[in-house]
């Protein structure tokens, strides 16, 4: 761990400081679209477009990479970023959020796909599980530490776009002065997303539903606290909680994925999933029952992410496994874009409660597609089942998901052949 954290201190910290500002971000335009009398269509067509934006960057970083380096990519992107952040308030128009929204998506989907690249070079085989952990620890922290921000000042005013903007300026400076040598840059061609879903369509299915839970939770959580006449403060901690229980409970789920049956560890977890979406639905009311359904909900949904990744590995030679990193990130982006949406029209018409209708659906879609898939295929004895990686979805790039691809391929070599290892 000290070697990780000597390593890749700057990237870690830049990262850290990113994360806060762009969790700012998106709660604050949940908040500030509110008081600028935006509809919740309009606040929804918003929060999309950040994930039209990432899904974009995700596919285009790669080759700006290559043509112009990793520290231009960097710098150019963040300081975009910054200014974005400070153009929302000076024009408070939807339209002209949505272009910020797939800007600054665009732009945090290709930092995050250049910090990834720097954090896999920096680690090896001996510590690569322990860099990813810190990674998804450090990004999950940033953005529950960036929801406190926003108790600072009136979010009617100027002060807190300039908070992130400041921050993301700030992010810069550590990573470019770091001492660490560029990496080389390169990813793998990923396979077709027909190939992927014969391979594991139980994968294909529920990387899609994920990308739209994480969606509602990132983009469309400010929005209903503010339908539900939630205080800024109250906003804050909701939305904080979603990413706590995701830090909290990836460790026990994914301590049980290597020791049970990985389908009906998907079905019981969707199932909880659903609970705590119907606890939310029916007891929002409770601003205390509403935390326990926000922590359930967050808690579920980025093991669930780790456990689809695990479980579609378990049907991959370790050749494919890189190759199917990409299909598995570009069907999550493609459910993550739709899902505000799809919350939003639920919203208009229903009202706050359309929040947890959306998230309650996907889980219950996802518990009867589990169940169908375990009556379709043997199930794999755990003792042959691959590694559970740890996975944080607020960074769901192809570089996050191929070292995360690595790391599992390490650690299965490692237990066919421990006398290597050792």
């Amino acid at each position: 761990m000290f070697q990780v954290l000597t390593s890749a201190w700057a990237l870690l910290m830049g990262m850290f400081l990113l994360m806060i500002g762009n969790g700012m971000q998106g709660t604050l335009l949940g908040i500030r679209g509110e008081i600028e009398g935006f509809s919740t269509l309009e606040m929804s067509i918003v929060m999309s477009a950040y994930f039209l934006g990432f899904l974009g960057g995700s596919r285009m970083a790669p080759g700006m990479i290559r043509r112009v380096g990793h520290v231009r990519v960097f710098a150019a992107l963040a300081s975009l970023i910054s200014a974005v952040m400070i153009l929302y308030p000076t024009f408070a128009d939807p339209w002209i959020w949505t272009l910020g929204r797939v800007l600054i998506g665009f732009c945090f989907s290709a930092v995050y796909v250049t910090a990834e690249s720097w954090l896999n070079d920096a680690a090896d085989n001996s510590n690569r599980g322990k860099a990813l952990s810190l990674y998804m620890v450090t990004m999950t922290v940033g953005i529950v530490v960036s929801q406190y921000l926003l108790l600072t000042a009136d979010p009617s005013g100027f002060v807190l776009f300039v908070i992130p903007s400041v921050l993301v300026s700030i992010a810069i400076t550590p990573i470019l002065l770091s001492i660490s040598p560029v990496p080389a840059f390169d990813t793998t061609k990923p396979m077709t997303l027909r190939e992927l879903f014969n391979v594991s369509p139980l994968g294909c299915v529920g990387m899609f539903l994920l990308g739209g839970v994480f969606a509602a939770q990132f983009g469309m959580a400010p929005v209903y606290g503010t339908q539900a006449g939630l205080s800024v403060a109250e906003i804050s901690t909701f939305v904080s909680t979603f990413f706590i229980g995701a830090v909290l409970l990836q460790y026990p789920i994914g301590w049980l994925s290597d020791r049970f049956d990985r389908r009906l560890l998907i079905l019981s977890v969707a199932v909880l999933g659903a609970v705590g979406s119907l606890l939310g639905l029916a007891l929002g009311g409770s601003f205390t029952l509403l935390l326990v359904s926000a922590f359930v909900v967050g808690g579920m949904s980025n093991p669930l992410y780790s456990l689809l990744l695990a479980h579609t590995n378990d049907f991959l030679d370790h050749d494919d496994m890189a190759a199917a990193s990409g299909g598995l990130v570009f069907i999550n982006g493609l459910g993550a874009v739709a899902g505000p949406l799809i919350v939003g029209a639920l919203m208009d018409r229903v009202g706050p409660g359309g929040f947890y209708m959306f998230t309650g659906v996907l889980f219950v879609v996802l518990v009867g597609y589990a169940a169908y898939r375990m009556t379709q295929r043997a199930t794999i004895a755990v003792e042959d089942t691959g590694a559970y990686v740890a996975m944080a979805q607020a960074s769901m790039t192809p570089v996050a998901m191929e070292i995360a691809q690595e790391y599992a391929i390490d650690v299965e070599l490692e237990s066919e052949n421990p006398s290597d290892a050792a």
